[in-house]
């Protein structure tokens, strides 16, 4: 809870510890109608698990499987409003800055051996009553760890930033930090953070949805083991059940991949290897 009042910790420290970006401090999250909120709420059920499926088959998809009867027209807008296209296997909502610099992607061949090798950001949904709220993540590959997030109202880089700001003080920082082609991860403000860290910058081609599978894979894990089990009323909601649950993925989640460990004691065992030599 937000106590904009006390005078020993500022609004801007409040944020950081609840992981919530300042810019949605000082905004509500956007409404929707109960119609549209039912709706989109099953469209992103449908589309969660079956990323390739377009309007017309997810509409025929709500009659199939909820008795939803829908025009494709509908679910085109609401699909919009939410930011998915079916060419990706993830919530389009990192659209392209033309006028950004974007850089090459780096990972291709590459084995990645250890953490801090390479991070990752990729941003998704939440949905709440009568609205969605914003989530970013930075991962670490190697021991797909969440390093840090913020959830936000708005799709402005900000919050981004401070994800990105928190990990490199909690963890060092990477050799290769990679993201999509999104206007949040081209922008100077973002990308400056990177290079006077002398990180080196890597983006997925256009239509390369897999380059960043390992942050696909968490956000369908964050919905079907969090979000879908819960109703979350509130931004207060959101954000302590993603902080729960974020604990629980980075601590006590097994992983097939990694030998049936949880990702922080991949990460810190590692590290703790990486000393002692």
């Amino acid at each position: 809870m937000m106590e904009p009042e006390n005078k020993d910790i500022s609004i801007k420290r409040q944020c950081e510890l609840l992981s919530l970006s300042r810019s949605s401090y000082y905004k509500q999250p956007k409404g929707e109608s109960d119609g549209d909120m039912s709706l989109m709420n099953a469209i992103d059920e449908i589309y969660t698990r079956l990323p390739f499926y377009g309007s017309r088959r997810i509409a025929k998809e709500l009659r199939r499987e909820k008795g939803i009867v829908v025009n494709r027209k509908r679910v085109q807008r609401l699909m919009r409003k939410m930011g998915l296209e079916a060419i990706y296997p993830r919530p389009n909502l990192s659209k392209a800055n033309k006028e950004h610099k974007k850089y090459p992607y780096l990972l291709r061949g590459i084995e990645i051996k250890r953490p801090n090798q390479v991070w990752s950001s990729d941003i998704t949904y939440i949905r709440i009553e009568r609205g969605f709220m914003y989530l970013t993540v930075v991962m670490d590959w190697y021991s797909r760890s969440v390093l840090s997030w913020r959830l936000s109202n708005t799709l402005d880089s900000s919050f981004c930033v401070e994800a990105l700001e928190e990990a490199l003080r909690l963890y060092g920082k990477p050799e290769i930090f990679n993201t999509d082609q999104g206007s949040q991860y081209t922008s100077e403000a973002f990308t400056k953070v990177l290079l006077d860290e002398g990180i080196k910058i890597s983006m997925d081609g256009k239509g390369r949805a897999l380059d960043n599978v390992f942050v696909e894979r968490l956000w369908r894990s964050v919905k079907y083991e969090e979000v879908y089990l819960k109703s979350y009323s509130t931004v207060q909601e959101v954000r302590s059940g993603l902080k729960e649950y974020f604990s629980f993925y980075n601590q006590q989640r097994l992983h097939q991949s990694l030998d049936y460990r949880a990702p922080m004691e991949v990460y810190f065992k590692n590290q703790r290897e990486k000393q002692a030599a």
